[in-house]
């Protein structure tokens, strides 16, 4: 506004960090949105990634309390995912079964442009009062201005170095990185950007290869990280998903087609990966889970036939089993 005082502060924007966060809900910008210590310390919310080659190596397996995950996409502590999802495809039912059963000591949730609904909700009708006391929210609304948007996955993030840093297993979700990328988008064009990464201005995906690394295993500590991607019409190779699925360690795609026959997590695991599973399991459990893929694939091949009552058992062994072992 013409005329107002501006007063130079020697330093960007910060977050203040500390235990008195946990059980708390904060804007885009890290300010509490509920009363709240004034404890704690501050931190850049522009932090390097860690140093690549003082990365630990992932080696231990992170327990979420999903069957279709444990058994099928074992995680490892200090990895990071992208959820892919249409809308309706059950990524927020997804999150908060990891929120309840993921073995972690801290738990953030960064609502990017989402409805205002949804913070509260998952507050109080999601989390029982055990991980409640662990949880932390940053919500940005999807009324809040650009900036503020991209700020808050930005904020989530910094809050787990913070934690990380306390050598503590952090477990950070972002919902979604999608909206993060359509603010920076804004912002980029706003600021003369040419729309020229098929309608993106290139500093969008900067930005985004620059939050996305700072998560995982550092020296000390660990930063377990899941984003959702929207998808529309369940493109896997637009723009955003391809970029992120190129720099995460795994991918989940749900299909809203389970979603809407009430089969949640709606996880089609044919179509899902976690590139670190075969370095942290057993080989017995890498042969089991390689079979049930098998077996998965070759009972979607069937599933029209047997609906219409087509199919043929005895015309081949592998079918069969697929069948008795996926409909029972």
């Amino acid at each position: 506004m013409a005329g107002a005082c501006v007063e130079r502060l020697g330093h960007g924007h910060r977050v203040r960090v500390g235990q008195h966060l946990l059980g708390g809900i904060l804007d885009g910008l890290g300010r509490p949105l509920e009363k709240m210590s004034n404890a704690g310390e501050w931190r850049s919310n522009h932090n390097s990634a860690p140093d690549p080659l003082t990365r630990q190596l992932i080696s231990e397996v992170l327990p979420t309390g999903i069957k279709a995950i444990d058994g099928i996409l074992t995680l490892g502590v200090g990895q990071r995912i992208g959820t892919f999802a249409a809308a309706g495809g059950g990524k927020s039912t997804l999150l908060c079964m990891l929120a309840r059963g993921c073995e972690a000591d801290v738990v953030v949730l960064a609502l990017v442009g989402e409805r205002g609904r949804e913070a509260r909700e998952f507050l109080d009708n999601h989390l029982p009062a055990s991980a409640r006391k662990k949880t932390i929210l940053v919500v940005a609304t999807s009324d809040r201005p650009p900036l503020e948007r991209m700020k808050a996955s930005l904020t989530a993030t910094t809050i787990a170095e913070y934690f990380r840093d306390q050598g503590k297993r952090f477990f950070l979700m972002v919902d979604s990185l999608t909206r993060f990328a359509r603010a920076a988008w804004e912002i980029g064009l706003a600021a003369g950007e040419p729309p020229v990464a098929n309608g993106f201005p290139p500093s969008v995906f900067v930005h985004m290869a620059a939050l996305l690394e700072r998560a995982g295993l550092a020296k000390v500590g660990s930063i377990s990280a899941i984003y959702t991607v929207l998808v529309e019409g369940e493109n896997m190779n637009e723009s955003v998903a391809d970029k992120v699925r190129s720099i995460l360690d795994g991918h989940i795609v749900l299909f809203r087609q389970l979603a809407a026959a009430g089969h949640f997590p709606a996880i089609d695991v044919n179509a899902s990966v976690s590139r670190v599973m075969d370095n942290i399991v057993s080989q017995a459990h890498r042969l089991h889970a390689r079979r049930l893929r098998e077996l998965q694939a070759l009972f979607q091949d069937v599933q029209l036939l047997i609906r219409v009552g087509e199919y043929q058992s005895g015309q081949d062994k592998d079918t069969d089993e697929a069948i008795k072992k996926l409909t029972n």
